[in-house]
């Protein structure tokens, strides 16, 4: 969403190319014209989307997991999150990768709201849910998927993100949201399905 008063901050694409068409992400370079009428080249990811579910356990624990993650070499500790399929609305993403990464079932969800995770080099988005009476059953992981289910009480994860055990940009920003909720500064619109 681009305000009338941002025109003098905008770029425009000239040129688009696909530099790389993956199983689900894709590379592009654009050629784009600067605010001042020079050329400028643009390299960035174009991403389907994703969710990423801030599980509240009936304990005040919150649900996460510890994943190894190839690109940064090492186990993360996240809250549970996945990428929409084709078509997904973002709810429905959520349920699904809550079930197949956890096992666990919400009885009510919320959505947060949007976050952009890289902006300077990918257009991915990340939905941001709340969910909450949640109930223990089978995980789904898919083939190739690695992962250990486990809960902090928000103070723990707040003390790892503050020495840096905890460092996963979508986890970090879910924790100003969480924050925020438990602490009444924000509301949440809580629907039952």
């Amino acid at each position: 969403m681009t305000d009338s008063s941002d025109m003098h901050l905008i770029e425009h694409c000239i040129r688009s190319e696909l530099v790389h068409q993956g199983s689900f992400l894709q590379l592009r370079k654009d050629t784009v014209r600067l605010p001042h009428g020079g050329e400028a080249t643009r390299e960035y990811v174009v991403h389907p989307g994703a969710v990423a579910v801030i599980g509240l356990l009936d304990d005040g624990r919150v649900l996460l997991e510890r994943q190894f993650r190839y690109p940064v070499g090492r186990v993360m500790i996240e809250f549970p999150a996945g990428k929409l399929d084709k078509g997904e609305k973002p709810l429905v993403c959520a349920q699904r990768e809550l079930l197949e990464e956890t096992g666990y079932t919400a009885r009510e969800w919320a959505y947060a709201g949007p976050l952009h995770l890289a902006i300077g080099y990918c257009d991915e988005v990340i939905h941001v849910f709340f969910a909450r009476g949640l109930t223990a059953g089978e995980r789904r992981l898919d083939a190739d998927e690695f992962l250990d289910v486990c809960s902090m009480t928000p103070e723990q994860l707040l003390k790892g993100v503050q020495g840096g055990q905890v460092t996963d940009a979508k986890t970090l920003s879910c924790c100003v949201w969480l924050q925020n909720v438990q602490s009444g500064a924000w509301s949440l619109e809580w629907q039952a399905v």
